[in-house]
């Protein structure tokens, strides 16, 4: 066994620091989830059983995600969409690295919506209870760059910036050492978040509609993203144009949007008046109606009886 700067190598398999985390983090969202279960009095076995779902949901999602928005670090060297595509086999080489959160998160859904209607629960009240782990996840993830010296920001002297190695710098930073943390920024934003989707859950109440902490995930998470890619140098372009940032603005504006749209004024009682009239407890029921005209007969009949 060998501990180097990127793994643990064992009988000549490298074993990356990056998948470890990765990993980690999935295990805590699993068990974060677990416990809000017991708290909602859920069955806490419904994370465990979604996990396989999910984890392969977010890492065929997170590949294709990169597959598809290559950064363009990577396009100058020829490793482009169509480079993919013509080479299958390197797509699915994931220890090659390149994998998009983006991607994980809405393959890891897609991949939690199929099991969902396969138990017959609801997504939205478990995306809910599922989002403060995501979260945390991601944070335990962004780690994972620490090791692989990715996800750094711009050139900068303060005092808690990282050195990163020559080999990992752009070309056109070659000769800057020390540069933002940015994989740090996002780690602890997401903790924040994290914070602040447990609150939700625990403070909500009766004012909370099933998938309103999971779409105030889609607010925390993306106004976050948005701000840090303005620090970030290696960004996916589309068009010239960065197309996380963009993408992770438009989720945004569209969460915000359907939160304020499903507690609008009178939506409750919309709501309420589209449901069927519920039977007032005090109207008596058809079979007790005929149940008591049966007991009334027989009393009549009983009475003539004794008369005679």
């Amino acid at each position: 066994m060998e501990f180097t700067s990127q793994g643990i190598v064992i009988l000549g398999f490298t074993i990356y620091y990056y998948g470890i985390v990765i990993m980690l983090g999935v295990v805590a969202a699993a068990i974060m989830t677990d416990r809000l279960a017991r708290m909602r009095g859920l069955d806490p076995e419904i994370p465990w059983d979604a996990l396989a779902w999910c984890l392969i949901g977010g890492i065929v999602g997170a590949r294709l995600w990169h597959v598809f928005t290559p950064p363009p670090s990577m396009v100058e060297q020829g490793i482009t969409t169509m480079y993919y595509l013509t080479n299958p086999l390197a797509m699915l080489n994931i220890r090659n690295g390149g994998l998009g959160i983006p991607g994980g998160v809405i393959g890891g859904a897609l991949g939690f919506y199929i099991f969902a209607r396969r138990r017959k629960i609801s997504f939205l009240e478990w995306a809910d209870l599922i989002a403060p782990g995501l979260a945390l996840a991601q944070a335990m993830g962004r780690w994972g760059n620490f090791f692989n010296q990715e996800v750094y920001g711009a050139p900068t002297s303060l005092p808690w910036a990282i050195t990163i190695d020559p080999p990992y710098r752009l070309p056109e930073y070659i000769n800057q050492a020390t540069y933002h943390p940015l994989f740090l920024y996002e780690s602890i934003y997401n903790l924040v978040s994290m914070a602040v989707l447990i609150w939700l859950l625990r403070k909500g109440g009766e004012r909370l509609k099933k998938g309103d902490v999971f779409l105030t995930y889609l607010v925390l998470y993306p106004v976050g993203r948005f701000f840090l890619e303005f620090l970030r140098l290696d960004s996916a372009q589309v068009g010239g144009i960065n197309f996380n940032q963009t993408l992770m603005g438009v989720i945004a504006i569209a969460a915000v949007a359907l939160l304020i749209w499903r507690h609008r004024p009178g939506a409750a009682t919309a709501a309420a008046e589209s449901q069927p009239p519920i039977a007032s407890a005090a109207a008596p029921e058809p079979d007790a109606d005929i149940e008591q005209i049966e007991e009334s007969v027989k009393e009549k009949e009983n009475l003539k009886e004794e008369e005679q």
